[in-house]
């Protein structure tokens, strides 16, 4: 494997829309987004020494991501939801005493409402996804749904990156106007 070098002087040119872009579908908040990168550019910059070269600048800065995110959401659930629970308990062969419980409430608890509403937005995303001009279509569904990356569909277009990247950015602007108008 080539032995990669770090330049982080390039890093906000390089690899800011990219990994924003991955945070956003994962944390559904812009300014969490934002945040979450710039703290993952910090850690880079902290923990330079420790980068082997092994694997691309980009992959090293994603991998450090990922680990952000998982961050946020712990801190999030170590925060929200939180109740005590006093628990008695009587046994004949143990005395009586009491336990103390935390329960943390679950994100993945959805009512019907919840469940009905994301797939109205699943639907309307889709109807959005189909009034876009073909090209944007192909490439959004490509980059965002598929997750191919960026040089394998850059091959299979024939387009340039930055050509994609604008690509991308018209398609989401259009998508967001549209699921304005479309869904409430």
């Amino acid at each position: 494997m080539p032995n990669h070098q770090l330049d982080p002087n390039k890093w906000i040119k390089l690899y800011a829309d990219y990994l924003f872009n991955y945070t956003i579908v994962r944390v559904k908040d812009r300014e969490t987004a934002e945040d979450l990168v710039q703290e993952t550019f910090f850690a880079g910059l902290k923990s330079m020494a420790n980068f082997k070269g092994e694997a691309s600048e980009r992959t090293w800065l994603i991998s450090i991501l990922k680990r952000k995110i998982i961050d946020h959401y712990r801190k999030i659930n170590s925060k929200k939801g939180k109740a005590e629970v006093r628990i008695t308990y009587n046994s004949d062969t143990e005395s009586e005493g009491d336990w103390l419980e935390e329960r943390v409430a679950d994100n993945y608890d959805k009512n019907a409402e919840d469940l009905m509403q994301n797939e109205e937005l699943g639907l309307a995303i889709e109807d959005c996804i189909d009034k876009l001009p073909e090209k944007q279509a192909t490439i959004f569904k490509m980059k965002t749904i598929l997750g191919y990356d960026t040089e394998t569909i850059c091959n299979e277009l024939n387009i340039t990156a930055s050509n994609l990247w604008v690509i991308i950015h018209r398609a989401r602007t259009a998508l967001s106007g549209c699921l304005e108008k479309n869904w409430y």
